[in-house]
């Protein structure tokens, strides 16, 4: 691999570091090395999200969530052989002193390509008026404005679709006529049953209207976030766990670009970090959600999504997180990140 120095790192750095770095390559894999780049692990975004579910921080060192003891080649030939005869990401090369020399990734194309059938519907929330996309949306549903040479919802379907997931639910209310007249004329003759909203109710309340219509688990979604994780990863840890609902949170690492002071009592100084690196989880707006759900969503009760996952949480039922990269979410909701995300899929 040309430039396979761009996917070795310090075995020093912590997670939230690690996870720039992953972010930054298109392997999904950093291997952590010492001075000399002597190998001392590997470790990948499926590592940190294990690690951080079991109680890890994203200040911990990342070699507590790497794997010590990775695969590896003494040539390129034998890499080949290891990366063909198992499911590798990449098989990193050593020499005698263990220092790597190369790394082997196989046919990435034929990689990204290759998907699991999952086959379970997906509901899209499309009916709200998206006014911070104004004033696009004086003239088209949000769920219409283009990135690139298809509509927002349609490059969200595509994603789905790439997964035998083809029975589509899509609730509508702000200009729906324009939103099936797009698909009636579609070439791709999507399977859609369409929603209609009588009155606003909110990103969850429009479920109801689905009532009788799902027996199995789905995928539900609103229609301003693209998401290019692994949803077979998704909806193992989902049936896994028992969760009656999941929320896909993505990691924001953010630096804040002033000196942050802390104080305490009489502005006694407790703490100073100067440019710190904050990270949280945010939600993407994309779940995944048992359908008695549903039956606890009143009718024509206007409720948004995490008020329902809320009063799920109290119920008792068991609702939980998993985990992306911040690199894997692309959100649409506002001016700046839709040409972000046009960038991302399309270049200038």
């Amino acid at each position: 691999m040309d430039d396979f120095r761009r996917f070795l790192t310090n075995e020093e750095l912590s997670i939230s570091e690690a996870m720039q770095h992953i972010n930054e390559n298109a392997l999904g894999i950093l291997f952590l090395t010492d001075s000399n780049c002597k190998l001392k692990g590997c470790i990948t975004d499926g590592d940190i999200r294990r690690f951080l579910l079991a109680g890890g921080k994203m200040s911990d060192a990342a070699y507590n969530a790497a794997e010590h003891n990775p695969r590896y080649a003494k040539s390129i030939e034998e890499a080949k052989v290891l990366y063909h005869k198992k499911n590798y990401i990449v098989i990193p090369v050593l020499d005698n002193e263990g220092i790597v020399t190369n790394l082997y990734c196989g046919d990435l194309s034929l990689q990204n390509r290759i998907r699991k059938n999952l086959d379970i519907p997906v509901v899209i929330n499309a009916g709200g008026k998206g006014t911070r996309l104004d004033p696009f949306t004086r003239v088209l549903p949000k769920p219409l404005i283009p990135v690139g040479d298809l509509p927002i919802i349609e490059l969200i379907m595509q994603e789905y679709y790439s997964y035998n997931c083809n029975e589509f639910h899509i609730i509508v209310n702000y200009k729906k006529e324009l939103m099936k007249a797009y698909f009636s004329d579609n070439e791709a003759n999507y399977n859609i049953t369409w929603y209609d909203e009588e009155k606003p109710l909110g990103t969850g309340g429009g479920l109801s209207l689905l009532r009788g219509k799902l027996d199995s688990t789905f995928f539900f979604a609103n229609c301003d976030a693209l998401l290019t994780a692994n949803y077979e990863s998704m909806l193992k840890f989902h049936r896994e766990n028992g969760n009656v609902i999941t929320m896909i949170c993505a990691y924001k690492n953010i630096n804040i670009p002033y000196g942050v002071v802390e104080i305490g009592e009489n502005g006694v100084i407790t703490d100073m970090k100067e440019k710190p690196l904050m990270s949280f989880l945010t939600n993407t707006g994309i779940y995944i959600v048992e359908p008695e759900v549903i039956d606890d969503i009143d009718d024509d009760e206007a409720i948004g999504f995490p008020d329902i996952i809320e009063r799920e949480r109290q119920k008792g039922k068991k609702v939980a997180v998993f985990p992306v990269s911040e690199n894997d979410w692309m959100d649409m909701g506002q001016l700046p990140e839709l040409e972000k995300m046009r960038k991302k899929l399309f270049g200038e």
